[in-house]
C-alpha cells in the first residue's frame, strides 16, 4: 500500500493519508473509515548520536553505567588510638523521677486508669548500662550518563579539549554527614545533533489519530447518517470530525525537542554524598525489648570524628569493642571500593535502662523507664479497660 504524506494547513503536518477516509462532498454517503494505527517512533536515542569522550567510553544513555571507582588516593596518615576513659557510668534515676515518668504514662493511654501510677509502691529499681555504638562514614560516589535537553543556544564546546575525568570535575563543598546531590554538566562534551525523536521535524504525528487530523465520528460511527437518511449534524455528513488531540493539524509539537529540532546532547555528572551509618547496641539483661532503644537517646561517652576512625581500645564492654573493630573493617573495605571515603565517626552512647518493681493490689508488677526521654514500657498494665467509640 502506498503512503502519501498527508499535508494540513495552515501549518504542516505529519503523517500518512487515511485510504478509509473519503470526503463526502466527493464520494457517496461515508463509508466506515477504519481506525487508524498507532505511530509507533523511535524509543530511545540511537548509540551513533553519542560522541566517543575520552575517559568517559563507558557511559551510557539513561544512566546503567554504574558508580565509578574513585582514584587511587595517596596513603592517609595513621589515625590515632584515642586514650583509655573510666568514667563509663551515669547515676541511676530517683523514684520519683520513675513515678512521675509512669504516671505520664498512663496518662497518656485512654484506656489506663491512673491507679497504679499513683498508689503503686516501688519495691526495687534495678539500673542496666546499655551501650550503643554508631559507626558513621561519608562517602561521595560518582556516576555519569549520556543526557539531552532541547537546544537553545546553549554553548556548544565538545572537542574544543579532552574533557575532565569524573573525578576532577570540581562540585560544591558538602557538610559532612549530611546527605546531598549535585548533578554537574561535564565540560567539553556538549554537542547539537537533530532530534532523534522526531527525526529533526520538531513536531510528531498525533498518536490519537495517527497523522490523519480526524477521527471517526462518534455519533454516526462512520457512516454519515444517523437514521436512513438523516444526515449527521455532527460530522456535516462527512463520517470524521477533527482530531480534538491535536485540533486537525495531524501532529503535535515534539515532547524531546519541544519543537527545536535540535537537542544539546552532552555527559551528566552525578555526585552523591552518602551518610552510612551502622549501629550495634549490646544485648542486656533487663527483659526490655531492644527495639524500644532506637527511639530514645543516651548519654554520649565517646565521639571520635577523624578521616579514618581508629577502633576502640579500653573500652570496658568487649562486645563493643569487637563490634566496633568488625563495622570500622567493613566500612572502611567496602566503601572505598565504589566511593571516595571523606569522613568516619564513632560515638558511643550510654543508654539508662531502669527497671521498676511495685506492688498494686497486693501484686508485684514491673515497668522500664529508659533513654534520656525517660520513656516507659509497661507490656502488662494491670489496670486497662475497652474503649468503644459511640
Amino acid at each position: 500500500m502506498e503512503h502519501q504524506p498527508l499535508l494540513c494547513h495552515p501549518s504542516p503536518s505529519y503523517g500518512v493519508a487515511n485510504p478509509g477516509y473519503v470526503p463526502a462532498a466527493t464520494a457517496a454517503p461515508a463509508m466506515f473509515a477504519p481506525p487508524a494505527a498507532d505511530y509507533a517512533g523511535p524509543s530511545a536515542p540511537p548509540a551513533s548520536m553519542f560522541d566517543n569522550m575520552p575517559g568517559y567510553e563507558g557511559t551510557l544513555a539513561g544512566g546503567g553505567g554504574g558508580f565509578l571507582p574513585p582514584p587511587m588516593p595517596a596513603p592517609p596518615p595513621q589515625p590515632e588510638p584515642r586514650p583509655e576513659q573510666s568514667n563509663w557510668n551515669i547515676p541511676s534515676i530517683t523514684e520519683d523521677t520513675a513515678r512521675d515518668a509512669f504516671a505520664l504514662f498512663a496518662s497518656s493511654k485512654c484506656c489506663y486508669s491512673s491507679a497504679p501510677a499513683k498508689e503503686g509502691v516501688i519495691t526495687g529499681m534495678d539500673a542496666f548500662n546499655t551501650y550503643r555504638y554508631r559507626l558513621e562514614t561519608f562517602t561521595e560516589s560518582r556516576s555519569t550518563e549520556w543526557t539531552h535537553e532541547p537546544y537553545s543556544g546553549q554553548p556548544v564546546d565538545a572537542f574544543a579539549q579532552p574533557p575532565p575525568g569524573p573525578w576532577d570535575v570540581p562540585a560544591k563543598t558538602p557538610s559532612f554527614f549530611q546527605d546531598d546531590k549535585e548533578v554537574i554538566r561535564v565540560p567539553y562534551t556538549s554537542s547539537v545533533k537533530p532530534c532523534h525523536d522526531c527525526v529533526g521535524m520538531g513536531r510528531k504525528p498525533c498518536k490519537q489519530c495517527a497523522g490523519a487530523g480526524n477521527k471517526v465520528c462518534w455519533v454516526c460511527n462512520g457512516s454519515g447518517y444517523r437514521h436512513t437518511d438523516d444526515r449527521c449534524h455532527h460530522c456535516s455528513g462527512r463520517g470524521r470530525e477533527n482530531c480534538s488531540f491535536c485540533h486537525g493539524q495531524g501532529s503535535s509539537q515534539c515532547g524531546t525537542c519541544r519543537g527545536k529540532q535540535r537537542l544539546l546532547v552532552y555527559i551528566s555528572l552525578t555526585v552523591k554524598w552518602t551518610n552510612n551509618i551502622d549501629n550495634y547496641v549490646v544485648e542486656q539483661s533487663s527483659g526490655l525489648q531492644i527495639d524500644n532503644l532506637s527511639k530514645v537517646s543516651g548519654k554520649e561517652l565517646l565521639r571520635d570524628s577523624q578521616y579514618l576512625v581508629f577502633p576502640l581500645m579500653g573500652f570496658p564492654d568487649q562486645a563493643v569493642v569487637q563490634a566496633a573493630q568488625r563495622l570500622v573493617s567493613e566500612h572502611q573495605a567496602k566503601y572505598s571500593r565504589t566511593s571516595r571515603i571523606l569522613q568516619q565517626r564513632q560515638t558511643i552512647e550510654l543508654i539508662p535502662v531502669t527497671k521498676v518493681t511495685y506492688t498494686w493490689k497486693g501484686k508485684s508488677h514491673i515497668y522500664f523507664v529508659y533513654g534520656n526521654e525517660f520513656k516507659v514500657s509497661a507490656d502488662n498494665y494491670p489496670a486497662t479497660c475497652c474503649c468503644s467509640i459511640m
